[in-house]
């Protein structure tokens, strides 16, 4: 007799899988796990999860509501004066893209993690929460031995990682970043989890470590800033494809308008070109809507159908001539499923004194805040690229899924929700499909094993696009977990970010 998995689980390293996996063995539901998983991300992602970053969780209930948390970080309610700033431009290398960061002290915004980690386990938790903290807790203390992945990343960024004597004595050698293989330990961390699983939120964003971080030379942070910081839920922006229900991050993010309009002007028999276009047009779009300067009132024009007609027939014309984000998907064995993306941008390249935690530098992040890097509005939820995404179907079957790469985060969820839902793929086979990215025409991005008949027709239509012969974690990283009508689950992990999965 053939037993069916009871719970699937995809995230961007092997040890947070592991530790969700375990919440699940022992009788946590989806949202422990993804609590769980969270928290050892913070420890065994070191360049990508924060403390002090921000997320997203969106969770549907065995009952089969779906709600979104928002835990995103905020600006603060001032800014201080312009030359107290501490506000540095680096470059991270990708090899074949580069991509402009800007940390210090001063790039730092209100993060949210910790208040949205104990407010999902308030709304849908049942396991306690310190056992939660255990695994990481454990990690910190014994060390994590660092993945050619997790080594890779700290490389990229390792201009920020040199940023600070004291980011370089954590997450280096005291003179480069760590290697593969090595053991990052970080006691400091450990201790503060420590008290974080026994004082809950309070003292992450009232105690000692909250006074460091608005302590700091150079930010624009204060105790208030903290102290009032409040975790969101809203209703998911709902949109229909076929028989499924997609239920994406709403206003005021920016991820599922975007993966909304791309969809809406995809369609199942679309090679690359095509799909580039649609990618193009959706990039246009948001400038035109002003999606970035209010995503309210822009989400609803983005949607609006004069504007997706009129951007699709201008595809069906064309059509003729042709940085640092982790993800965790996970659905339990009663049908509840959670979505749970986490970011610390590049990181800011200081440590919060006495804690082991590299702050957000979100203000530091062009796509955020736009190019005039020091023009931020005070005291507002920041936009977001991350997009955790949940989809049901009508037969009941449930796809949980998400995925980190900054700007490249609507592409890489746009395409692998085609290839599931219009083109009925293999979950392994839709994550692992080869992606494309674009921001502007004539330029792209694309993994070049796309067949030649392929390339000809996307260099027609984008003329200065550029095939990467590697796959590469610059065009995300898709963690997905799917349960099926009858009950049997799966999983699938982004080879690109070291994803790791589990069913069981």
């Amino acid at each position: 007799m053939t037993v069916r998995p009871r719970f699937a689980v995809a995230a961007g390293a092997r040890p947070v899988a592991e530790a969700a996996a375990e919440v699940l063995r022992s009788g946590g539901n989806a949202a422990d796990a993804a609590i769980c998983g969270a928290l050892v991300a913070c420890v065994a992602e070191p360049a990508l999860a924060s403390l002090y970053g921000g997320g997203f969780l969106m969770a549907r209930e065995p009952s089969g509501k779906v709600g979104l948390l928002d835990f995103f970080v905020e600006t603060p309610r001032r800014k201080a004066a312009f030359g107290e700033v501490d506000l540095r431009e680096v470059a991270a290398d990708f090899g074949a893209a580069r991509q402009v960061f800007h940390i210090g002290a001063g790039s730092v915004a209100t993060p949210g993690v910790p208040r949205g980690l104990v407010e999902a386990h308030r709304r849908l938790g049942r396991t306690p929460f310190h056992e939660l903290a255990e695994p990481a807790i454990r990690l910190a203390k014994q060390g994590a031995t660092l993945s050619a992945f997790q080594a890779e990343v700290l490389a990229i960024i390792a201009p920020i990682v040199a940023a600070s004597p004291a980011a370089l004595a954590i997450f280096g050698d005291g003179t480069a970043p760590l290697k593969a293989g090595a053991l990052y330990r970080n006691e400091a961390l450990a201790d503060v989890l420590e008290s974080f699983a026994l004082e809950g939120d309070r003292f992450l964003h009232e105690g000692e470590p909250a006074q460091a971080l608005a302590g700091m030379a150079g930010t624009h942070l204060t105790a208030l800033d903290l102290r009032r910081y409040e975790a969101r839920w809203r209703e998911p922006l709902e949109e229909a494809r076929g028989d499924w229900r997609l239920y994406l991050n709403s206003p005021p993010s920016l991820g599922g308008a975007l993966i909304a309009l791309a969809l809406r002007l995809m369609r199942a028999e679309d090679g690359p070109a095509e799909t580039a276009l649609a990618l193009e047009a959706t990039a246009r779009a948001r400038i035109e809507t002003a999606l970035n300067r209010d995503a309210i009132a822009g989400s609803a024009r983005l949607l609006a159908p004069d504007l997706v007609n009129r951007y699709a027939a201008e595809l069906n014309g064309r059509r003729a001539a042709v940085a640092g984000t982790t993800h965790l998907s996970v659905i339990d064995g009663a049908g509840m499923a959670a979505a749970l993306t986490l970011s610390n941008g590049s990181g800011s390249g200081v440590i919060v004194p006495g804690t082991g935690i590299m702050p957000n530098n979100m203000l530091g992040e062009e796509d955020l805040v736009g190019a005039a890097i020091e023009e931020w509005e005070p005291g507002v939820r920041l936009a977001s690229m991350m997009a955790p995404t949940i989809a049901t179907r009508e037969n009941g079957a449930v796809l949980v899924l998400g995925s980190g790469g900054s700007a490249r985060i609507r592409s890489a969820l746009a395409q692998t929700l085609a290839h599931l839902i219009d083109r009925e793929m293999r979950l392994e086979d839709a994550v692992a499909a080869p992606r494309l990215h674009t921001e502007r025409w004539p330029e792209a991005d694309f993994e070049d094993r796309i067949g030649e008949e392929a390339r000809v027709r996307l260099l027609r239509a984008f003329p200065e696009a550029r095939g990467w012969a590697a796959d590469s974690m610059f065009f995300g990283g898709v963690h997905a977990a799917r349960r099926e009508a009858k009950g049997a689950v799966e999983a699938a992990a982004d080879h690109r970010r070291d994803g790791w999965a589990i069913t069981d």
